[in-house]
Order: structure tokens, then C-alpha cells, then sequence
């Protein structure tokens, strides 16, 4: 096997890019040919951004369906097509080979009106989102990620921004960028040719035909209260990085027809979004799994918990391997040692490189004066241990990076199951015997 990776990487390697992309973009044509194009018989909803993705699809989704819209919609959480739910078990957030436009083909077959998805800057470079004809695009917001794959962040931009260029060649009606209006990069995302643009965040002087916007927010233990457009939502979801993706999620919702009342109502009834801020134990510390694996992201989840506990801050993280942003480990400790009492290395996917060095590379971004207490325990189970072990009342337990993903990735193509969910509720029963 480890023999068959490096002749791949070879042949890769040797392969000139031009031909690469003319390989992913016939797959994508082929399987719109295969498929008869079915985007054109759906209305079809692009999530796109650095974080916050998956969660404006998980909610978009389920605002249209509480309306009684059939809806498919695919994240890196799960595909569902109607009441069919599949977990995504591919570790990739858009599949390839044809797979956007199968999936697209199953939820016309079902009848679906809508299908929602989240689009990646690795699926657009690949060509998976061509041949969907998308009726509108969400952008949640930007930072810099994935550099090592597009060269610079600008080249990152650009990237998305050829979603945003296709919408303005769709051939549906009524094509509606929606945007962050309080991200830097939101002028760019609303400067492509739409039909409508509807903007969320609090209120700015972006240009964008109308807005929801955030007026009043409180946040706490329990989760957020939050006022939009005169509307008030209760919900379990912390931090205020999902009242946006909450506001997104509304002004999607909006752009259909759906009332604000009615999507402020069933926001109202959310119970959470899987391995998003997931809270896995209330009492007598907490433990909270999530996906965040960017800097941006790592340090609105260290920011939301630290501000709404009584005790310490205990975290376990790792990083990615596969050369995925090597630039960003060292900034993840750093993070780490700003906001934690406690801070556990450990592994998280570590592909086909040293698990050692990647922990090295996040540890050398801790300071060396770090006050606090600083652990390296390369096998994932036993960091999540010992962090259950070291908490006392009132303290938090944070596990990032994996949120509700269920396969951990090592070298040679080889993948073992794991939830970090699971895990923790296992290890607090071994405690408790």
C-alpha cells in the first residue's frame, strides 16, 4: 500500500495541472450528462466560506423543511435527501467523480424543491460545483486557509469567487447572492451580477438591496438570545458565531418567501447542529466538541467558553496532516496557551506525516512561559482521559478539530472509526465505575 501512495504521488506529481483540471472538470460534465442536469429542475442554495458552512446548510435546511418544503441537502456532516440521512463518512465535504450530480439526480427523484449544499474551495479547484445551476449563494465569511493548496490568499478569494462568477451565468431567475455584510470580503462576494442582493450581520453601509440584521444579542450557558429585523430567537447554539449563521440561514429562508416570524419560530426550536459546539456533558464540568480547525474559528470557541464559565479552561487539539496549512499549528497553541489553563497535544488526522511533528509544530507556538499545564499524548482516547480526569466543577472541556467526524485518517491510506462524542461519553463511564 505504501509502495501504491508514492507511485501516485509520482504520477500526480508528473502530470502537468492543465490535464488534472481537464480530468475533474469531464467527470463533473459527465455527470451532468449521466444525470440530465437535474439542478435545472431544483432549486439549488450554495454555501460557501471559510467557517460556519455546514451550519448555515443544517439550518437552512431545516427552516425549509419545517415549511413543508421537501429538501436534500449535503454538508460535511451528512447528506439527506427527504427523510433519507446519510452520515458523510468521505472526509471530504464535496464528492467527486460525478457524486454532486448523483446526489443532485436522488433528490429530484424524491421530489425534492430545494437542494442545499455546502461548496468548498477544494471542489470548486476540482470543477464538482460545474454544471449546477444555482439559484442563490451564501457567503458566511473569509480567512485565511488552505494556503499551501492555492498559493495565497488572494488566490484563495478567487477561488470562491468563481462559484460567484458561475451564479452570474445561471440560467435561473432570480439569482441571489447573500453575504455577510460585516466580513472585509463581502464587497467583492456582492460585486458579481445577481439579480438580488440581500445582506445579514449588523447593519453596514454595504450596498445590498435588503438585510437582516442583528439588533439585540445575549449569550450564556444555555446557548444565545437574539433580536433580528424585530424578531426574537431562543436557542441552545452558543457563541456569537452562530447568530450569524443563524441570521444567514434566515435571510436564505427570506429570499424563498418564508416569513421572519416563521423562520424566527423555528430557529426557536433548534436543538443543535452536530459536533458544532456540541455539548456532550452539562454536569458537574462541561465537555464541548467541535469541527473548528482554523485559527479564526478555534479562537471564537475559546473566546465564547472562556467567557461563560466560572472554572478553568482545559482544551485538547491537534492538527491536520496530509501539508494541510502547516502555517496555522503553531498559531493553534498559541491560541491554545492565550485562552487555556490546561492544554493537551494530541493527534487529530495525521494522513501520511510524523504525528510527532505535527504536535512539535503546535507546540512550538506556545510560549515558553506558559503559566499553565501543558500535556503531550499522542493517542487521541487517552488525551480526552486525561482532560476528564484533570477537570473539576465548573470547569470545560473543549476537544476541537473533529467535531462529529467519524473516521481518523493515518498513513497509508488507512482510516480507523472514531467520534469524539462517543469516546468522551465511554471514558466519563470508565470514570464513574
Amino acid at each position: 500500500m505504501k509502495t501504491l501512495n508514492k507511485i501516485k504521488s509520482l504520477i500526480r506529481s508528473l502530470t502537468p495541472k492543465t490535464l488534472i483540471s481537464f480530468y475533474h472538470w469531464l467527470w463533473s460534465f459527465g455527470g451532468a450528462i449521466r444525470y440530465c442536469f437535474p439542478s435545472r429542475e431544483l432549486k439549488v442554495i450554495g454555501v460557501t466560506g471559510t467557517s460556519g458552512k455546514s451550519t448555515v446548510v443544517e439550518l437552512t435546511a431545516y427552516i425549509l423543511r419545517e415549511n413543508g418544503y421537501r429538501v436534500a441537502s449535503a454538508s460535511s456532516i451528512r447528506f439527506q435527501v427527504a427523510d433519507q440521512v446519510e452520515e458523510n463518512r468521505l472526509k471530504m465535504t464535496m464528492p467527486g467523480r460525478g457524486a454532486m450530480q448523483r446526489f443532485l439526480y436522488q433528490a429530484k427523484q424524491a421530489q425534492c424543491q430545494y437542494a442545499v449544499i455546502e461548496v468548498t474551495s477544494e471542489g470548486i479547484s476540482q470543477h464538482r460545483h460545474k454544471f449546477i445551476d444555482f439559484d442563490a449563494l451564501v457567503f458566511t465569511c473569509l480567512s485565511p486557509e488552505h494556503i499551501e493548496r492555492h498559493g495565497s490568499f488572494d488566490n484563495y478569494r478567487q477561488t470562491k469567487g468563481r462559484l460567484f462568477a458561475q451564479l452570474a451565468k445561471s440560467r435561473k431567475n432570480n439569482r441571489t447572492i447573500i453575504a455577510n455584510v460585516n466580513d472585509p470580503q463581502a464587497p467583492y462576494f456582492l460585486s458579481f451580477k445577481s439579480d438580488r442582493r440581500i445582506g445579514f450581520g449588523r447593519k453596514s453601509n454595504n450596498s445590498v438591496d435588503q438585510g437582516i440584521y442583528l439588533e439585540e444579542m445575549s449569550l450564556s450557558t444555555k446557548g444565545g438570545r437574539f433580536v433580528f429585523n424585530g424578531q426574537l430567537v431562543e436557542w441552545p447554539l452558543w457563541g456569537e458565531f452562530n447568530v450569524f449563521n443563524g441570521l444567514a440561514a434566515v435571510a436564505v429562508a427570506w429570499s424563498q418567501g418564508v416569513s421572519l416570524p416563521k423562520s424566527a419560530q423555528i430557529l426557536s426550536c433548534t436543538k443543535g447542529i452536530p459536533g458544532r459546539m456540541e455539548t456532550v456533558l452539562d454536569d458537574p464540568f462541561r465537555v464541548i466538541v467541535d469541527y473548528a480547525h482554523t485559527p479564526k474559528s478555534l479562537e471564537f470557541v475559546y473566546q465564547t467558553v472562556e467567557h461563560n464559565i466560572e472554572g478553568r479552561l482545559l482544551v485538547v487539539l491537534g492538527a491536520c496532516g496530509g501539508g494541510r496549512d502547516k502555517w496555522k499549528r503553531p498559531v493553534f497553541g498559541q491560541l491554545a496557551a492565550k485562552y487555556a489553563q490546561v492544554v493537551i497535544l494530541t493527534n487529530e488526522d495525521p494522513y501520511d506525516e510524523d504525528p510527532m511533528q505535527i504536535i512539535e509544530q503546535v507546540r512550538s507556538g506556545i510560549p515558553k512561559d506558559f503559566s499553565g499545564q501543558l500535556l503531550i499524548i499522542a493517542d487521541r482516547r487517552m488525551a480526552i482521559q486525561k482532560a476528564l480526569q484533570l477537570a473539576k466543577p465548573k470547569d470545560a472541556v473543549v476537544i476541537t478539530g473533529k467535531g462529529s467526524e467519524n473516521l481518523m485518517c493515518w498513513q497509508n491510506g488507512r482510516k480507523i472509526p472514531w467520534d469524539d462524542r462517543a469516546v468522551v461519553r465511554k471514558e466519563l463511564a470508565s470514570l464513574k465505575a
